[in-house]
């Protein structure tokens, strides 16, 4: 549906929009159908033939023409699909009540045909809604209706209360309005659990969608097999990712120039963190916090962060140089990467929930991004994080400093940098 509305909004032509309108109109051939019923049994049934019954078919036609019409010029309208539905219903006990004066019942006279097949047909439709409420409304409303139609069918007929209880013809009518009422609550909770799964479906994929943007494929699989993100402590490591000179930088520039920027950097760093099995735990302004080792831990998460490190060191420089030679503005970027202990997962919040990284680590590894100016270096790494990486970064040319003040910090922290 909310396809067919922002294609109108946005103005497509006549023949178009005609295309796009008439797709999914199972509701409009249904009502055909209950159309071709009541013209058939018109031509072909067992009832006289009278003004009431060609009123009665050219109205529901009229109806059904209308809610073709509406399908295709106002598929998004609020108002369209509980209308006709409606409609479909006050059409029922019009037809049912047709053919009450038909009888007296005991003479065989059925009050259902062609009732009883147009309105299974109309349930069906009702059902096409995928709304549990609109099904319950308009079956509540042809129940009771019919009842009360066999009601007045077997007054006109002269029984007693009593006497129309035990009437062959009254039972079977009673029998089939209960059954019809069987059906339709059996439909409607069809349709509602539908909408639960459908509803759940959706929160999933989305929930997917977005993890995606920010978790490697890897992760998000193991998380739709149902592995949680709830907060608990864990060793991790944590790198930030930052341009220099950023705020001066966005003082001057347009808006264009500030968002090519930061798409560029943003793309760069997240693609190489996916890339590497990390996640990325949010974007920061012109700066980027990625964890490794949470919600998917591995024995060589700092192995893995190093190295996405190590390569984002000359995918941005090569970035830079690239902005240059295009004639655009270039900033360079400074990293810092730790590992230890923190509480990572999902923190709630009402109706914002965040996943997050929290503890000193974190505070450490922006800090080691900072340190990184101060030193002249694009990566600041600590020891802790290259001892645990043992598998990676042993051909780097290493400076290493010890006993650094980190700002902040109370305790001294060797690292290393380039």
């Amino acid at each position: 549906m909310s396809t067919h509305s922002g294609h109108h909004a946005a103005g497509l032509p006549v023949t178009t929009h005609s295309i796009i309108g008439v797709t999914g109109f199972g509701s409009e051939l249904l009502r055909f159908a209950a159309v071709a019923v009541l013209v058939g049994n018109f031509v072909l049934g067992t009832y006289q033939s009278s003004q009431v019954h060609t009123a009665l078919i050219g109205g529901y036609l009229a109806v059904t023409l209308w809610s073709l019409v509406m399908k295709v010029w106002q598929p998004s309208a609020p108002w369209r699909r509980p209308l006709f539905v409606q409609l479909d219903a006050v059409a029922i006990l019009l037809m049912l009540y047709m053919h009450a004066p038909q009888g007296p019942l005991d003479h065989g006279h059925s009050l259902t045909p062609p009732g009883l097949v147009v309105t299974f047909i109309l349930l069906i439709n009702a059902a096409l809604t995928s709304d549990a409420k609109l099904v319950a409304r308009f079956s509540g409303a042809v129940l009771v209706g019919w009842v009360s139609v066999i009601a007045i069918a077997a007054t006109g007929s002269g029984l007693e209360i009593s006497e129309a209880l035990l009437d062959p013809d009254v039972q079977r009518e009673l029998g089939l309005a209960m059954s019809f009422g069987v059906t339709a609550l059996a439909v409607y909770v069809i349709v509602r659990e539908n909408v639960e799964r459908a509803t759940e479906a959706e929160v999933a994929r989305r929930r997917g969608s977005n993890l995606a943007r920010f978790f490697s494929p890897t992760v998000v699989n193991q998380l739709a097999d149902g592995d949680d993100l709830r907060l608990e402590r864990r060793k991790i490591a944590v790198m930030f990712v930052d341009l220099r000179g950023f705020t001066s930088f966005a003082e001057s520039a347009n808006s264009e120039q500030l968002r090519h920027m930061l798409s560029e950097f943003r793309d760069i760093v997240s693609t190489a963190v996916v890339r590497h099995g990390g996640a990325v735990d949010k974007f920061l302004g012109d700066g980027v916090m990625a964890v490794f080792g949470h919600p998917a831990p591995r024995d060589d998460d700092a192995d893995r962060a190093l190295a996405c490190a190590l390569e984002l060191v000359g995918e941005l420089d090569e970035w830079r140089r690239r902005e240059e030679a295009a004639g655009r503005p270039a900033l360079k970027a400074g990293i810092g990467l730790h590992a230890g202990i923190a509480m990572a997962g999902v923190l709630e919040a009402g109706c914002h929930s965040e996943y997050t990284v929290l503890g000193d680590v974190v505070n450490v590894a922006q800090r080691l991004q900072a340190v990184s100016k101060s030193m002249g270096a694009t990566l600041v790494v600590s020891e802790d994080l290259k001892v645990a990486a043992k598998a990676v970064g042993s051909t780097t040319p290493w400076h290493n400093a010890k006993s650094v003040v980190i700002p902040g910090r109370n305790l001294p922290l060797d690292i290393a940098y380039v």
